[in-house]
C-alpha cells in the first residue's frame, strides 16, 4: 500500500529529563527537509509531518518518530506541510504549482489546488474550514474547503515571494513573511494590511506560538522574539552564522537555532548566554 496507518497510539511526554537527551533520527527522506510541523496532542497521540525536496512528505509518531504513511502525489519538491487541529487531515505545498489535501488516516488525496507558481506555505484555520496558502506569485490564497473548487478569496501586496503564512490572532488576522524582507500582518475581514515589520535581508522562518503571545522570527544572523499583541521587538540573540530556522522552548526556557554551519545553537531566555 502507498499509506500505512499505525494503531499504536503515541503519547506527549510530559517529564522533563534533567540529564543530556540523546535524539531520535528518523531516516526515510532522500533529500533536504525543508518543513517540520507537529499536531496538537489528540486522544490517538501527536504526530509530526516533514517536507522534503524529494517531493514525498512523511507522517511520523511524535513522541517516537516512527513512520505511519508517506503522502504520494507531488511531481516536485514539497516547500511546506501541515496538520489540522485534530491530526485527521493534512495540506502540503509544493514546486508542481500546487497544494494538495489529504486524509491524514488512509493517507488519499481529498483535492489538489492548483496555483501559478511554487507554493511555499499551507495553514488550515482552527476549524478546519480553510486553508490558506502562500508562495513564489506573491499572493496569499484562502480557500473554502467546503467548497475546495471555488475561487479563492486572494490578497496581494507583497513585492517578492512568500515563505511563510500562517492564520492569526484566534484567525482573525494572516501573518506572512516573503523574501521582500517584511513580516506582513492582515485582517481577515477586510483583506487589508495593518502593520508591517521591515528586516535588513529576507525572513528565514517564523514560528508562531500563541500560548506564549510569542513570535519567533529570524533573518541573516539573527534571531527575533516578538509579542504576538503588539508586534514589538521583545529581545533578540545573534548567532555566529546565517540561521535557518529557531524555536522556542513551551515554558520559555531556551531559544534553538539553526544555521549554515550545520551546528545547532541554544541560548538561556533570559539571559541570552549560549548554553551547552
Amino acid at each position: 500500500t502507498l499509506f500505512r496507518s499505525s494503531s499504536r497510539a503515541a503519547f506527549a511526554c510530559v517529564a522533563a529529563m534533567a540529564m543530556r537527551q540523546t535524539p531520535l533520527t528518523c531516516s526515510g527522506h532522500t533529500r533536504p527537509v525543508v518543513d517540520l510541523a507537529f499536531s496538537r496532542i489528540t486522544p490517538y497521540g501527536y504526530f509530526l509531518i516533514s517536507a522534503c525536496k524529494d517531493g514525498k512528505p512523511m507522517l511520523r509518531q511524535g513522541d517516537t518518530g516512527d513512520w505511519i504513511g508517506t503522502f504520494l502525489g507531488h511531481k516536485g519538491a514539497v516547500w511546506g506541510a501541515t496538520l489540522n487541529r485534530d491530526a485527521s487531515k493534512a495540506a502540503t505545498a509544493a514546486a508542481d504549482f500546487s497544494a494538495k489535501v489529504w486524509d491524514a488516516v488512509s493517507g488519499d488525496e481529498l483535492v489538489t489546488l492548483a496555483h501559478k507558481h511554487i507554493v511555499k506555505s499551507v495553514d488550515f484555520t482552527q476549524d478546519s474550514n480553510n486553508l490558506l496558502t502562500g508562495g513564489q506569485d506573491k499572493l496569499l490564497r484562502i480557500y473554502d474547503m467546503n467548497k475546495p473548487e471555488a475561487d479563492p478569496l486572494e490578497v496581494g501586496g507583497h513585492t517578492s515571494g512568500i515563505r511563510k503564512a500562517v492564520w492569526y490572532n484566534d484567525d482573525k488576522q494572516i501573518l506572512s513573511a516573503a523574501d521582500d524582507k517584511t513580516v506582513r500582518l492582515w485582517d481577515r475581514t477586510s483583506m487589508t494590511e495593518v502593520k508591517t515589520l521591515n528586516f535588513t535581508s529576507s525572513v528565514s522562518s517564523m514560528e508562531y506560538l500563541p500560548e506564549v503571545e510569542t513570535l519567533v522570527i529570524t533573518y541573516g544572523k539573527t534571531i527575533a522574539l516578538y509579542n504576538t499583541s503588539s508586534l514589538e521587538l521583545v529581545k533578540s540573540f545573534e548567532a555566529p552564522a546565517s540561521v535557518s530556522s529557531a524555536s522556542l522552548h513551551p515554558e520559555k526556557e531556551c531559544v534553538v537555532a539553526g544555521g549554515d554551519d550545520f551546528k545547532l545553537y541554544k541560548y538561556d531566555y533570559n539571559t541570552g548566554e549560549e548554553l551547552e
